[in-house]
């Protein structure tokens, strides 16, 4: 896709962790919510189960770390809404360009 540049990999890693905790925390509150519902305990603890387990897949709770997928990274954080386009801010403009283009294209 691009060559990632080092500022552009290293902002990547240090943004991470501050926007996956704050996705986790949206998502904790989810799950209040789902939890508090008027369904009976069961169809609550397993309606829990079942979203926690299509959660923990998506790139807000977990990535692999690869220079390479930067650029795609960041297109399914946008998708996810784990970030706004706003986050990418401090980013290379080439990189933004790439990122924001792909999104409109796949319309994500």
């Amino acid at each position: 896709m691009l060559d990632i540049s080092k500022a552009d990999w290293k902002l990547f890693r240090e943004r991470l962790p501050e926007w996956q905790e704050a996705y986790m925390e949206r998502l904790t509150r989810e799950y209040i919510e789902l939890l508090n519902g008027e369904e009976p305990a069961s169809r609550k603890f397993w309606a829990l189960e079942e979203r926690v387990r299509e959660d923990k897949r998506r790139p807000g709770i977990q990535l692999q770390l690869e220079k390479s997928e930067v650029g795609w990274d960041l297109i399914r954080l946008l998708g996810d809404g784990v970030i706004t386009e706003s986050d990418l801010a401090g980013f290379s403009e080439d990189l933004k360009d790439t990122v924001l283009h792909l999104v409109k294209i796949h319309h994500v």
